[in-house]
């Protein structure tokens, strides 16, 4: 049985993929902030196989035993999906507040370090060593909107940590490629929507977030000697290209 632990797992595309694979009989770590909303998750499972693990992921201590806790239990991490983040204000760059600046990127950067690092040092001492790590870019990681300076500049950093991750993984069996999901309809999604609303403006293309689950499952299902390094899935209609 294969194991998976997913952070940003109370909500959104992390609450769905969570759902996904606990019906495909993965073992799957639920990991994020709030224990009522974990719950919540865990408890729409039928089985055994989910354990929650509450922590921040800009608190290395509290990373590290997250971890640990899902290794002790399941034996091993066959899949890390590094999905935990948030967008932050949106404004131009000097109306940011630097504790905005400074939680997101705690989140969206940090976070997602401290949680590579502890996947891919179990990864390469686990027997058999190996395995994937999945991290959530975005559409933003390669073109902005307006008003997303927060966003945008830490999901362009992912991007090159995804590109570490592959080249120092390849001696030790790890693989590691990016998603980057636009306009999958979440939350954080529907605080876009409801900002066009509120502008006058036409709301966004969107897409289901099921069509996003699917493109992860994809990914996880892969055996170590194929890695998708960096897939796209977007609402079809979304002007990604040309955007800027």
């Amino acid at each position: 049985m294969k194991a998976i632990l997913i952070t940003g797992a109370s909500s959104g595309i992390g609450c769905a993929a969570a759902q996904a694979f606990l019906d495909m009989g993965w073992q799957v770590g639920l990991l994020a902030r709030r224990a009522s909303a974990l719950a919540d998750v865990a408890g729409g499972a039928e089985n055994a196989h989910v354990l929650v693990l509450v922590a921040d992921v800009s608190d290395a201590e509290q990373v590290r035993e997250a971890f640990d806790l899902f290794q002790h239990r399941v034996g091993r991490i066959d899949v890390l999906f590094n999905n935990a983040g948030m967008f932050g204000p949106s404004a131009a760059i000097d109306e940011v507040p630097l504790d905005a600046w400074e939680q997101v990127v705690n989140v969206n950067l940090h976070g997602m370090f401290l949680c590579a690092r502890e996947a891919f040092g179990r990864m390469r001492r686990q027997d058999p060593k190996g395995g994937r790590i999945i991290n959530n870019g975005s559409i933003s990681a390669h073109v902005p909107r307006e008003g997303s300076v927060c966003y945008t500049v830490t999901k362009h950093a992912v991007t090159g940590l995804t590109r570490s991750l592959s080249l120092d993984g390849r001696p030790f069996d790890i693989a590691c490629g990016q998603i980057d999901i636009g306009n999958a309809r979440t939350d954080l999604l529907e605080d876009l929507v409801a900002r066009a609303r509120a502008a006058g403006q036409p709301e966004p293309a969107t897409m289901d977030v099921e069509s996003a689950v699917k493109a992860v499952r994809l990914m996880a299902e892969m055996p170590l000697s194929a890695n998708v390094q960096f897939m796209t899935v977007m609402a079809t209609k979304m002007p990604y290209i040309g955007r800027g």
